[in-house]
């Protein structure tokens, strides 16, 4: 079955009368179907936020000519804005360390359809996951990094990255440290999977620290990445309930199995374009 061609129009601004009015007369002007709209306002801000989802089957703009149509009422209301386009599809590039269980949920997601982009590239500092990445039939390539040869590694990874056509990076479990240029490079493009239930037990071990804690719960947190590490815009969270019958074996394990599903849900959130980042934190349209 053909893929509906859709347009998506995400945008946040300061909250006044007349914002939803003008959006849904330009859609509807254009013979554009409205199929999604969500929208929040932030009291505390007061900031607008909205996504809308409109059928472009006899829509009578061009695409090529969307935004431009659409820049005199984003310039009116000030808005941060931006016009995505379901026929668009990601090009992901994977970074892995040697943990490969959120590589392989992601690789398998991408296989059964559930993740709707290109695979394009797995980077990794360790040849572990070589033989996962041919049996998917995804390009590998190793690039070993440590402080003493970081910038010249990363000027690698940037010549991949480009080569590819990478416009998202997921971090599954990739046990290096972005420099702030990297990070710059690919703002709100490079997500991160982090075994703790941020702002918690952040650093290393986080699993061992809750264990020290006696904590009834564990988390994962999946982020965009920032300079600061580990307190980049959250995008999804779970947790999991734990007993002192627990080891750290058992809490290591239990963590990974949320591991893999949030950073998938993450993925697909942001491939949906229903994420809005605004200051440090995210706008979720679920």
């Amino acid at each position: 079955m053909k893929k509906r061609e859709t347009a998506i129009l995400l945008l946040s601004c300061e909250d006044v009368k007349g914002i939803v009015a003008e959006i849904s007369h330009f859609i509807s002007t254009y013979d554009g179907n409205i199929l999604y709209s969500n929208q929040h306002q932030d009291v505390h801000t007061n900031t607008f936020f909205m996504r809308i989802e409109w059928d472009l089957a006899k829509f009578q703009i061009p695409i090529d000519k969307i935004r431009s149509a659409f820049e005199p009422i984003a310039t009116k209301f000030k808005m941060n804005w931006q016009i995505h386009f379901s026929t668009e599809k990601a090009k992901i590039a994977i970074f892995v360390s040697k943990l490969d269980h959120c590589l392989l949920e992601l690789l398998w997601r991408h296989k059964e359809g559930e993740i709707d982009a290109e695979i394009v590239q797995i980077v990794s500092n360790h040849e572990d996951s070589r033989p996962m990445a041919e049996f998917f039939g995804v390009p590998f390539t190793v690039i070993k990094k440590s402080q003493a040869n970081k910038q010249e590694a990363e000027a690698r990874e940037f010549e991949v990255l480009e080569n590819c056509g990478a416009d998202l990076i997921v971090l599954a479990r990739y046990m290096q440290i972005l420099s702030p240029e990297f990070v710059k490079k690919y703002r709100n493009q490079i997500i991160n999977i982090h075994h703790s239930f941020l702002p918690a037990f952040v650093g290393a071990k986080p699993y061992h620290q809750a264990f020290e804690k006696g904590v009834k719960l564990i988390g994962t947190t999946s982020h965009y990445v920032t300079e600061d590490l580990d307190q980049g815009p959250i995008i999804a969270q779970d947790v999991v309930n734990i007993t002192h019958k627990d080891s750290i074996e058992d809490l290591v394990l239990k963590g990974k199995n949320l591991e893999k599903i949030v950073l998938s849900k993450a993925v697909q959130l942001h491939l949906e374009h229903k994420l809005h980042v605004h200051k440090n934190k995210t706008i979720v349209f679920e």
